[in-house]
């Protein structure tokens, strides 16, 4: 956890509300940290229903298999996280750290290890130490309060800069229902389902199987869109927890996805994922600059994704909007070698909504004044306009400074 925030981070922090049915404490338990939380417990009523989505990595951690296991009964209890290990790369130690912090947390929620789900971030290739969480998850289990929100998304960061959370309120039915929504990531970003760690939270009665639609649906445009540095995590976990207890107001049980009163409550979900895939753009270790690459005019939507993460992932694309560079060279560069259909000579290139290149070469009205000063701007917008379809997509990213070097050369010692 960086002591210095980035200067992209949020202004307006909202306020978060409780939610009935969870209640949220934190620890300093000493997994890797000195003087902070590096625990987090959240406690969940009896019936709350869970789905998630984990990383696509060949070589996930342990606290991804054990959740993939438990998620198939879609009932959960308790989550616990800790931050500064991964639980990654540990093998069989691997696997019996997450038994037994199951069994700790079971025991102290009184609940089956069935309806404990877990999630570690930090370091790959340690041991974890599971025996530290013994005593402490009894603690927090008398300590848990409805509104530890902020000391929640604390708990979970490493090398963040700022907590991100997100909440919204929305009617289902004729009743108000609450989500509330933590994240953590600022490096090895590169989700394919989400990032590194995040949870979801709502008293919406809302069933296992349409929490998974949603999250499913909800991912594939925002943190599926997001990278900041190319690489996919072992350990990326987006949870979703929905206690139902809204439903003691009127809230209607919600079974099917396709239930029309979902729609309201579907709409607020997406905005939660993407408002918080945007905050953890917006903390990339090192980063001054939030990128947003648009590219318009692709034979189809897949193929003007992996168009604009091609670009996204350019170390050189990214060093050169730190150097407020506009360096559509680099853009071109990127485009050619993503595979993907793309025509040279139709292409036109813009940096915060100024063309700078045009059907293949510069543009006559290129200004090299104007867009110098349009890059010193704390957001940027790269679009690519390929002129060959109707396919489009969106990435975020950010840049890449000398700060990212700093933090990841350092990681570890």
């Amino acid at each position: 956890m960086s002591t210095a925030v980035s200067p992209l981070a949020p202004t307006d922090v909202p306020e978060m509300p409780a939610i009935a049915g969870v209640r949220l404490a934190t620890a300093a338990a000493g997994i890797r940290y000195k003087n902070r939380t590096d625990v987090l417990l959240a406690l969940l009523d009896k019936g709350t229903a869970v789905a998630g989505v984990f990383t696509k990595s060949k070589c996930p951690s342990a606290p991804v298999e054990w959740c993939r296991a438990k998620l198939k009964g879609g009932n959960a209890r308790a989550l616990v996280v800790n931050s500064g290990n991964a639980n990654a790369f540990t093998g069989k130690t691997g696997k019996a750290s997450t038994a037994l912090t199951a069994q700790i947390a079971s025991k102290a929620v009184g609940c089956s290890t069935n309806e404990v789900f877990l999630a570690s971030t930090g370091v790959i290739g340690e041991p974890l130490d599971a025996t530290k969480f013994d005593g402490v998850l009894a603690q927090l289990t008398d300590a848990a309060a409805p509104d530890h929100w902020m000391d929640a998304a604390k708990a979970i960061m490493t090398t963040d800069t700022f907590p991100k959370v997100a909440t919204a309120t929305v009617k289902l039915g004729k009743a108000k229902v609450t989500i509330n929504g933590m994240a953590k990531g600022a490096g090895m970003i590169m989700p394919d389902m989400a990032t590194m760690l995040s949870f979801i939270f709502t008293d919406a009665p809302v069933s296992a199987s349409v929490l998974q639609v949603l999250l499913k649906a909800g991912v594939e445009d925002t943190f599926n869109a997001l990278t900041i540095d190319g690489d996919t995590s072992t350990s990326d976990t987006l949870l979703a927890f929905a206690t139902g207890a809204a439903a003691a107001q009127g809230a209607p049980k919600i079974s099917r996805a396709s239930d029309p009163r979902l729609k309201a409550f579907a709409e607020a979900f997406q905005e939660i994922l993407a408002n918080l895939s945007e905050q953890v753009a917006r903390d990339g270790e090192g980063a001054r600059k939030l990128v947003e690459v648009v590219v318009e005019g692709a034979t189809t939507k897949p193929s003007a994704r992996r168009i604009a993460m091609s670009i996204a992932n350019s170390p050189l694309v990214k060093t050169a909007i730190a150097g407020e560079d506009a360096n559509w060279g680099r853009v071109v560069m990127a485009v050619g070698k993503a595979g993907e259909p793309a025509n040279r000579d139709k292409l036109s290139i813009s940096f915060n909504g100024i063309r700078v290149a045009k059907s293949g070469a510069r543009d006559p009205s290129y200004d090299e004044k104007e867009v110098s000063e349009a890059m010193k701007a704390p957001k940027i917008q790269i679009k690519v306009a390929l002129g060959l379809g109707k396919g489009r997509d969106r990435v975020l990213t950010c840049d890449l400074t000398k700060e990212y070097v700093a933090i990841n050369g350092d990681y570890r010692s």
